[in-house]
Protein backbone atom coordinates (compact mmCIF):
# COMPACT_ATOMS: atom_id res chain seq x y z
CA UNK A 1 0.00 0.00 0.00
CA UNK A 2 1.39 3.18 -0.88
CA UNK A 3 -1.48 5.71 0.00
CA UNK A 4 -4.11 5.45 2.85
CA UNK A 5 -5.80 6.87 5.60
CA UNK A 6 -3.90 6.88 8.86
CA UNK A 7 -6.49 6.74 12.15
CA UNK A 8 -5.45 7.03 15.65
CA UNK A 9 -7.53 4.94 18.00
CA UNK A 10 -6.24 4.54 21.73
CA UNK A 11 -9.07 3.97 22.97
CA UNK A 12 -7.93 0.43 25.86
CA UNK A 13 -11.57 -0.41 26.60
CA UNK A 14 -12.40 -1.34 22.94
CA UNK A 15 -11.14 -4.55 21.00
CA UNK A 16 -8.56 -4.76 18.00
CA UNK A 17 -11.57 -5.72 16.08
CA UNK A 18 -14.27 -2.96 16.92
CA UNK A 19 -10.57 -0.45 16.62
CA UNK A 20 -10.43 -1.70 12.92
CA UNK A 21 -14.16 -1.73 11.83
CA UNK A 22 -14.64 2.13 13.23
CA UNK A 23 -11.88 3.07 11.29
CA UNK A 24 -12.90 1.14 8.43
CA UNK A 25 -16.75 2.70 8.79
CA UNK A 26 -15.23 6.19 8.66
CA UNK A 27 -13.00 5.14 5.63
CA UNK A 28 -16.23 3.83 3.90
CA UNK A 29 -17.98 7.14 4.26
CA UNK A 30 -15.39 9.16 3.48
CA UNK A 31 -13.86 7.41 0.22
CA UNK A 32 -16.96 5.66 -0.89
CA UNK A 33 -15.84 2.31 -1.21
CA UNK A 34 -14.24 -0.44 1.10
CA UNK A 35 -10.73 -0.61 2.10
CA UNK A 36 -8.67 -4.17 1.42
CA UNK A 37 -5.80 -3.61 3.93
CA UNK A 38 -5.45 -2.40 7.42
CA UNK A 39 -1.93 -2.34 9.13
CA UNK A 40 -1.20 -1.84 12.64
CA UNK A 41 1.81 -2.31 15.10
CA UNK A 42 3.36 -5.61 15.54
CA UNK A 43 2.86 -5.70 19.38
CA UNK A 44 -0.89 -4.64 18.36
CA UNK A 45 -1.39 -7.88 16.32
CA UNK A 46 1.02 -11.38 15.90
CA UNK A 47 -0.51 -12.67 12.61
CA UNK A 48 -2.96 -11.60 10.29
CA UNK A 49 -6.18 -11.57 10.47
CA UNK A 50 -9.39 -10.48 8.75
CA UNK A 51 -11.61 -7.96 10.27
CA UNK A 52 -15.09 -8.62 7.66
CA UNK A 53 -13.29 -8.71 4.36
CA UNK A 54 -10.36 -5.89 5.37
CA UNK A 55 -7.41 -7.75 5.84
CA UNK A 56 -5.29 -6.65 9.07
CA UNK A 57 -1.82 -6.92 8.75
CA UNK A 58 0.97 -6.45 11.61
CA UNK A 59 3.95 -3.97 10.17
CA UNK A 60 7.19 -2.71 12.74
CA UNK A 61 7.03 0.79 10.93
CA UNK A 62 3.57 1.41 11.89
CA UNK A 63 3.16 3.34 15.58
CA UNK A 64 0.71 1.56 18.47
CA UNK A 65 -2.54 2.83 18.27
CA UNK A 66 -2.54 3.98 14.56
CA UNK A 67 -4.05 2.10 11.41
CA UNK A 68 -3.13 2.94 8.14
CA UNK A 69 -6.02 1.77 6.06
CA UNK A 70 -6.09 1.55 1.95
CA UNK A 71 -5.92 -0.21 -1.18
CA UNK A 72 -3.76 -3.50 -1.82
CA UNK A 73 -1.17 -2.27 -3.90
CA UNK A 74 -1.15 -4.15 -7.83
Amino acid sequence: MNVGMLWLDDDRNRSLDEKVSRAVEYYAEKYGRMPELCLVNKTMLVEEMLVGKVSVQPQSAILPHYFWLGMKAS
